[in-house]
């Protein structure tokens, strides 16, 4: 009976750390890490990030739902994608869906991606970041003037300006850095 217990505890604890290491992109990853999943999976995908990075920041695919992907990158979507033509050809528009969609949030063990995900899960599709429940709650204390009224800002959908490890899918309040407010957080 004892035997029974110890297989049944053996193999609890396996499942349990393999699903853990599944979610990292690697086991190293998982065991050496102390940063374990906290934001979002950086942009992998080269062909991702220099079609969408060279017009704005490459937003992760964890920060949306594949639905709302799937509405972003239409063929006719792009055709006036938030006030500017970024159409692309056939073959690209479907490898940066796939990719898109493939690393939504709710595909992704990221932390602020699975928060996303439960958050969109229901009602329509964002289309916009920044419609975001999540990001406009931890915004709404920083003064309009620091965003907005900022040369170098001008919007939150502008990530990489204050948030100094964007690319690397970390958005911590400790690595932000608003320019021209050195001491925003004082």
């Amino acid at each position: 009976m004892l035997n029974k217990f110890k297989i049944a505890a053996l193999m609890i604890g396996a499942i349990l750390f393999a699903s853990a290491a599944y979610a990292e992109d690697s086991m190293g990853e998982w065991l050496l890490s102390f940063n374990r999943m906290k934001g979002v999976k950086p942009v992998t995908d080269k062909q991702y990030a220099k079609e969408c990075g060279d017009c704005h920041f490459a937003y992760q695919p964890g920060l949306l739902p594949a639905k709302s992907w799937e509405q972003l990158l239409t063929a006719d979507a792009l055709q006036k994608h938030f006030g500017v033509n970024a159409e692309l050809d056939p073959a690209t528009r479907v490898a940066i869906l796939d990719y898109a969609v493939n690393n939504a949030a709710e595909t992704s063990w990221y932390k602020r991606s699975r928060k996303i995900a439960v958050a969109t899960e229901k009602g329509p599709a964002p289309l916009r970041i920044t419609e975001l429940r999540y990001i406009s709650r931890v915004h709404q204390n920083i003064p309009e003037k620091m965003i907005k009224g900022n040369k170098d800002v001008k919007s939150l959908s502008q990530c990489n300006a204050c948030h100094t490890q964007a690319a690397k899918g970390v958005f911590d309040s400790d690595t932000v850095n608003i320019p021209n407010y050195p001491n925003w957080d004082d």
